[in-house]
């Protein structure tokens, strides 16, 4: 990692992460395989921010904790990337675990519950599914239709509520890091 740390992503050890290298990792890794509209790629980053973002508009009272655990809900794919369901489905188990594991390291180091608490799991899967559906439909080319298909369709907020044009990285990098911090002053 850029900070020097030496991450083994088989067991991967708390001590060797860095909100810094999640940061900077994730703000160069591409949302759909890089296949959106605009200038720069929608960078997980970014998607971290907004199914933040959702969460909290979901539900205004989420604990500064369970806003952290949105925030972080992709964390590993700062050193694994960004893989689309399909290829997840046929990787199968190991990715699962390995994907598992890294997250567990990430809620270690930043003192989060680890398997994350049900109830947590549950809204940021759901403003998860609501980012990938405002994704699709405002970057990567999926009608209306298709979307609904594979995501849903959004309940209780709307596209237009939040920010959707890609971000430069350096841009990504910084509001993510800001995101965490603020969220880590309210802990």
């Amino acid at each position: 990692m850029l900070s020097g740390r030496r991450l083994d992503l088989i067991e991967p050890s708390a001590l060797d992460i860095e909100i810094t290298d999640i940061a900077h990792g994730l703000a160069r890794v591409a949302r759909w395989n890089g296949q959106t509209h605009g200038k720069h790629a929608f960078s997980v980053a970014q998607h971290c921010c907004l199914v933040h973002d959702i969460a909290v508009r979901l539900k205004p009272k989420t604990t500064a904790e369970w806003r952290l655990m949105a925030l972080l809900h992709d964390g590993p794919e700062y050193v694994i990337g960004d893989m689309i369901s399909p290829f997840k489905a046929v990787i199968g188990d190991e990715y699962r675990d390995l994907e598992a594991r890294l997250l567990a390291a990430i809620h270690l180091r930043f003192s989060l519950p680890t398997p994350t608490p049900a109830t947590a799991r549950a809204l940021i899967k759901r403003a998860d599914r609501i980012a990938a559906y405002f994704e699709a439909t405002a970057l990567a080319g999926f009608e209306d239709t298709e979307a609904v298909r594979f995501f849903g369709r959004p309940r209780g907020v709307s596209a237009d509520q939040f920010d959707l044009k890609p971000w430069p990285a350096d841009v990504a990098q910084a509001r993510y890091l800001d995101a965490f911090a603020r969220l880590e002053g309210l802990r």
